[in-house]
């Protein structure tokens, strides 16, 4: 048996994909996806085969099928970020050289941090970065595969405007309702927007957002906000962190993601497992 089993999304940002072929050692068992799931079921056997470490490379979606098939407390976790953001390879602040990300994983050095998780409907899904309810989803829900490969992180945007355009159903925390309910295990939302100042991946808790409006108006002075650091700070967002709640709709149905993955519809509750995952960063 080899020391790594790598998990690798030919659909992943094509030219990368091809480079990364070229320099993955001969003591790395390489098996390809061919479709939705593919990544968490091979992960699992990678892990019931007793392999040390599992890599997933590709997108945030292939990291988050990935860990679903190691569960808590499995394989260590590596990631070659072939996707179109890749926000958890950036909050882990791996390189963004294919062969630098890997020179990192055959260090060896590895991080325990907390993973999410959310239980909708009675199905359960982990989480490493972030997950969200209602706008954010439906945004998601919005970013075709085909989109993301021809226009890149804009993709993202696009969506962001056509789920304006949806009415969504509002959302609701407790005594907090809004158009959307953002929760981060990690800082960074959709690349480089450090939404969750306050998170850390390894401190026992989930970084909580709610919007509560949303017209274009709103969004737009949100993402003005959020990029200016000061979103925490308007009177129609709300922050706060916490170990465990429950996110529902109001009316209607609200779709839910987990690391840009469709995971559902509200209601559903979300929870910190503590110390779930070895990452090698």
């Amino acid at each position: 048996m080899t020391n790594y089993f790598v998990i690798f999304n030919p659909a992943a940002r094509s030219e990368k994909s091809r480079r990364l072929q070229q320099f993955l050692p001969t003591q790395a068992t390489v098996a390809a996806t061919t479709g939705p799931g593919d990544a968490q079921r091979l992960a699992a056997q990678a892990a019931r085969a007793g392999y040390p470490c599992v890599v997933a490379a590709g997108g945030d979606g292939t990291v988050n099928e990935v860990v679903n098939g190691l569960g808590p407390h499995g394989p260590a976790l590596g990631v070659l970020p072939l996707g179109t953001v890749n926000v958890f390879a950036r909050e882990l602040g791996l390189p963004r050289r294919l062969d630098a990300a890997w020179a990192v994983i055959a260090a060896g050095r590895t991080r325990t941090m907390d993973l999410g998780c959310a239980t909708a409907r009675g199905v359960s899904r982990y989480f490493v970065q972030l997950a969200g309810v209602g706008f954010d989803a439906w945004a998601v829900q919005h970013a075709s595969g085909t989109l993301k490969k021809r226009i890149g992180p804009m993709s993202y945007v696009w969506a962001g405007l056509k789920a304006v355009a949806t009415p969504c159903a509002p959302v609701a925390v407790g005594e907090h309702r809004g158009v959307a309910v953002l929760v981060g295990n990690g800082r960074f939302y959709g690349g480089r927007f450090l939404l969750f100042p306050r998170a850390r991946l390894d401190d026992g808790l989930l970084d909580v957002c709610v919007f509560e409006r949303g017209r274009y108006v709103d969004v737009l002075r949100y993402v003005v906000a959020v990029a200016r650091g000061r979103h925490a700070r308007l009177p129609d967002v709300r922050y706060f962190q916490a170990a465990e709640f429950e996110c529902r709709a109001v009316a209607g149905s609200a779709p839910v993601e987990v690391d840009g993955e469709l995971a559902g519809h509200a209601p559903v509750r979300f929870a910190v497992v503590p110390g779930a995952l070895r990452v090698r960063c």
